[in-house]
């Protein structure tokens, strides 16, 4: 099922950018951190899609969060079922544009510092981000890396007072993926 509704989350986003030059993946990763005294948070997400539109500079991320992985079974579960609901809400959504794309050249090595900007949807409540982004272009391929934190608050996501402590009020969250070009048919 997993990867039934990764693939339409991905045909969906593909199919919003058949008119230009594109770049995608569908092995994007996505991870975070929460760090607190009493405890650390990781978890990664290797299935997220993303296409880049280098005419328009729009750009667009999706994740299920269940395709989170976490080192302890028990944190993917609390994760999952009391705070981020993934029945409920089952993606992240990022749907923005880089401001300086024309700066990018993708047809040259060397690395490009983006100005990202757009709104991020998790847990059914949508904020604005502005990040910036490393695209690097190496012998033809095309790389990407961001991070940012967010506000748990933001998203409307509920810690128990009981583990209130355990969880970062900001998490660390970051991102990168290798890009291949999007042919057109």
């Amino acid at each position: 099922m997993k990867k039934i509704v990764a693939t339409l989350t991905f045909l969906a986003l593909a199919i919003v950018t058949l008119q230009a030059q594109k770049y995608f993946s569908k092995t994007g990763e996505i991870s975070f951190h929460s760090s607190t005294p009493i405890e650390d948070i990781e978890a990664v997400s290797h299935s997220a899609s993303t296409v880049f539109d280098v005419e328009s500079g729009k750009i667009q991320w999706a994740v299920l969060i269940k395709s989170f992985e976490f080192e302890k079974a028990l944190m993917q579960e609390h994760f999952n079922e009391n705070y981020m609901e993934s029945s409920k809400y089952p993606k992240g959504v990022f749907k923005g544009s880089i401001k300086n794309y024309e700066s990018i050249d993708l047809t040259k090595d060397g690395k490009y510092t983006a100005e990202v900007n757009g709104t991020l949807e998790i847990h059914g409540k949508s904020n604005l981000i502005e990040t910036t982004a490393i695209f690097k272009v190496e012998n033809g391929q095309v790389s990407a890396t961001s991070d940012f934190k967010i506000a748990v608050a933001d998203y409307g996501i509920e810690i128990p007072s009981v583990v209130r402590d355990n969880i970062a009020k900001e998490v660390e969250v970051k991102i990168k993926t290798n890009y291949e070009l999007l042919e057109k048919s």
